[in-house]
């Protein structure tokens, strides 16, 4: 079952941001990872969305899920981003087929 990595995001150091952002898309693809939604327009239909951004990637299951984010090479530039922006970072699955 897919799983899916849902990040709510407000950026304060665009700079150290872009630094993570430059160096990101490696480690997610080692794990069969990709972007479905990365930045970009949104609109809050319902409710208060205090966010300015929102990244959303798939992963073949949690397993790889969990495996990218716990892997040294994301764990090695994890700091960028948490340093750089506030974030809301959720794991979950994705609907059986």
């Amino acid at each position: 079952m897919k799983a899916y990595c849902i990040v709510y995001e407000i950026v304060d150091d665009p700079e150290m941001f872009d630094q993570y952002r430059s160096q990101v898309m490696p480690t997610i693809e080692a794990y069969g990872g990709r972007f479905l939604v990365r930045g970009g327009a949104f609109s809050a239909l319902e409710g208060e969305m205090p966010f300015q951004r929102i990244a959303v990637l798939e992963f073949p299951s949690r397993a790889q899920a969990e495996a990218w984010y716990h892997s040294p090479d994301y764990q090695r530039i994890l700091p960028l981003r948490t340093q750089a922006a506030r974030c809301q970072f959720i794991l979950a699955d994705g609907v059986a087929p």
